[in-house]
């Protein structure tokens, strides 16, 4: 069964070693302590979500503090390359189940998308809530992955700010129903000798319920996206970024190994 993983602020883990003691306080401890009831002897992995991981021993759990002696430290590098979800808004959270699955599958950054067709309009204080209520997401689901970095979830793009991190992408590909190139056959076309990328930053841009308008397609390719195909059904908006992600951690290596093991 694996170890169960907790996060520290950025850098509490800097002066981790073998022999030294880790602590886990706040909502994590009280998660630690008083839901998953870890006890003294058992395993646990502390993260600062910045990609170092401790694996470590419970030596004191009380009340909203866990402590553990640590075993083994390990820093995992970040990819070349960055996966990068850009997620239209949808209405019924489908928007966060993306986000969500996005994560657990191995994305390195979510951009909410205020499409031209998005039901759902973010402004003002309800802009601020959503954005933390998807972090949060995002962050259970590292969490559930147990993943030594958790995924960035950036501000919100209208489609002007958009077009112009298109243009700055290695690659950028809108997951289109229309498309005539398959999404497997521009992967393989990115991938170098050993399976990866190069570096630089790859966005799979998902549209909204009522899809990608064409004004907003063609201003996109017009800034150096490409349009793909995931395969022969046309999938909800909370399922095809995930896909996408799925296909990319196969055709560029991300799915050889377990990062720090």
């Amino acid at each position: 069964m694996s170890r169960p993983l907790f996060y520290v602020a950025p850098g509490a883990l800097d002066g981790a070693v073998p022999g030294s003691t880790m602590t886990v306080d706040g909502a994590e401890g009280r998660h630690a302590v008083a839901v998953r009831r870890l006890g003294v002897g058992e395993g646990v992995d502390v993260s600062d979500g910045a990609g170092t991981r401790a694996v470590g021993t419970v030596s004191r759990a009380e009340g909203s503090v866990l402590e553990a002696v640590v075993d083994t430290v390990v820093h995992e590098e970040r990819p070349p390359f960055r996966l990068v979800l850009v997620q239209a808004l949808a209405k019924g959270d489908r928007d966060e189940l993306a986000a969500e699955t996005a994560t657990e599958l191995g994305v390195d950054a979510v951009i909410p998308w205020q499409a031209e067709r998005s039901i759902v309009r973010w402004k003002g204080e309800r802009a601020q809530k959503a954005i933390a209520k998807w972090r949060s997401v995002v962050l259970a689901a590292a969490k559930q992955a147990r993943r030594a970095w958790v995924p960035a979830v950036e501000p919100a793009l209208d489609d002007a700010r958009l077009a112009e991190r298109i243009a700055q992408a290695r690659l950028a590909v809108v997951l289109h129903e229309e498309a005539r190139e398959s999404l497997a056959e521009i992967l393989r076309g990115v991938a170098l000798a050993d399976g990866t990328a190069a570096e630089g930053e790859i966005l799979f841009i998902v549209g909204p319920e009522g899809g990608i308008s064409p004004a907003e397609l063609g201003r996109f390719v017009q800034a150096g996206a490409r349009t793909a195909l995931l395969g022969p059904h046309v999938l909800r908006s909370s399922t095809a970024g995930p896909a996408a992600l799925a296909l990319a951690g196969e055709h560029l290596g991300r799915w050889g190994t377990r990062d720090g093991r």
